[in-house]
């Protein structure tokens, strides 16, 4: 199994604080982005269970603030109506999104497309192919469907044409019992360099880098 992840006390070096005319913009994606996710909520999630929920969005935005350097590349861990990937390229990262469910990756290319932004957006699993989990992994299986949000569909990184160590900046939003699946998955195929940023409804936002949590 993984080692446990530990505490260091480095922070990322901050990134510019974005100028009012992209603040403005900034503002108009989490609007829609909220009324998109009520929308959502209105016509799938009230009929059926459904693992995309909305996540703090402002909270995540002060946090991509926070580690924004120009050109670096960002790639979100089940993108869902593309609104973090969308803020993202806003802010100056070269930002793509993984999604598993082909309507919501329509929604967030729509998105995308309204407020004039370069992401992209591919349909597939986060995971990559043969991916295996410690512990998890039996008689030549690789894991695909042990939580909601990887599901069981080909690797998004085929249709993008890179691999999770291209990014500098990975984002993710686990679903209950996700965050050490992202976590190995950075250990596994990341780059040692890049930054893990995990979002909890509880606790905010995580930076992280090799197993260790860096301060925001």
């Amino acid at each position: 199994m993984p080692s446990a992840p530990t505490r260091a006390a480095a922070p990322p070096p901050a990134g510019p604080a974005p100028d009012a005319a992209l603040a403005s913009r900034l503002d108009a994606v989490c609007e829609e982005g909220w009324a998109l996710f009520e929308a959502f909520d209105r016509r799938v999630r009230d009929r059926g269970f459904h693992p995309f929920v909305a996540a703090d969005y402002a909270v995540v935005r002060a946090a991509l603030v926070r580690v924004r350097h120009p050109g670096q590349r960002f790639l979100e861990l089940g993108s869902a109506t593309g609104v973090i990937t969308v803020m993202a390229s806003l802010l100056g990262f070269d930002a793509c999104g993984i999604e598993l469910d082909r309507d919501l990756v329509q929604v967030a290319v729509g998105l995308n497309r309204r407020h004039g932004t370069s992401a992209r957006f591919a349909c597939g699993s986060f995971l990559p192919t043969g991916y295996r989990r410690p512990g998890a992994a039996t008689a030549g299986r690789s894991l695909r469907a042990a939580e909601p949000t990887t599901g069981d569909g080909a690797s998004g990184y085929l249709v993008l044409g890179q691999a999770l160590d291209d990014f500098d900046v990975v984002f993710g939003y686990p679903w209950s019992g996700e965050a050490p699946l992202m976590h190995d998955l950075m250990r596994q195929y990341g780059r040692p360099d890049a930054l893990l940023l995990l979002h909890d409804t509880n606790a905010g936002v995580s930076a992280w880098r090799q197993g260790r949590e860096l301060a925001l």
